[in-house]
C-alpha cells in the first residue's frame, strides 16, 4: 500500500513533539522547503543507516534551503537515546498515535518472509515552500537518500 497523496497536492497539516517536547506543524516551516521522513523504527539497521546518510549530508541539504524531519512511531523517550546515539542533528517527531503516520497515509499492510503485519511503509515527501508536495520517495535508498533528494532537486532545475 502506499500513500494516497500525490505530487502537486498541498500537505495536510499536521503538528508533532520532537524529541525535546517541542511542537513542530507543518505552518511553522511556510517560506521553507521541507524533508519530512518517514520511517518504521529506531536503532534498526535500515533506519538507522537512512537516519545517517541524511544526518552526513545534513550540511548539504541545508545550504541547499532544505530543512528536515523524521517521523516514526516510536516515543520521544526512542527518539531521544536514538538522536543523542548517532548524533543526528534535525528533529524526530513521535508519532505512537499515528495522527502524522495516517494523514500521510504511510501505514498500512506489509509482509516480510511471507508473514503480513500492519506497519510503516518507508516514505519521504518533499515539501516546497507553499506548502505543496513536490516528490514522493515511495521507497528512499537508505544509503543514498540525501543524495537522491538532490540529485531530483538538480534535474527539476534542469
Amino acid at each position: 500500500m502506499a500513500t494516497s497523496l500525490t505530487e502537486g497536492t498541498k500537505a495536510p497539516a499536521f503538528t508533532g513533539i520532537d524529541q525535546d517536547g517541542n511542537k513542530h506543524s507543518l505552518s511553522d516551516y511556510k517560506g521553507k522547503k521541507l524533508v519530512l521522513y518517514f520511517y518504521p523504527q529506531d536503532n534498526t539497521p535500515a533506519c538507522t543507516t537512512q537516519a545517517c546518510n541524511l544526518r552526513d549530508n545534513y550540511a548539504i541539504l541545508k545550504k541547499n534551503g532544505w530543512e528536515l524531519l523524521g517521523v516514526s512511531p516510536d516515543t520521544e523517550e526512542d527518539h531521544t537515546r536514538f538522536r543523542e546515539k548517532f548524533n543526528l542533528p534535525f528533529p524526530l517527531l513521535a508519532d505512537p498515535k499515528h495522527k502524522i503516520i495516517e494523514k500521510f497515509g504511510v501505514w498500512g499492510e506489509k509482509q516480510l518472509y511471507g508473514r503480513k503485519y500492519m506497519g510503516l511503509h518507508r516514505t519521504t515527501f518533499l515539501i516546497d515552500e507553499k506548502g505543496v508536495i513536490r516528490k514522493i520517495f515511495l521507497k528512499p535508498r537508505n544509503k543514498q537518500h540525501a543524495e537522491e533528494i538532490l540529485r531530483w532537486e538538480n534535474e527539476k532545475k534542469g
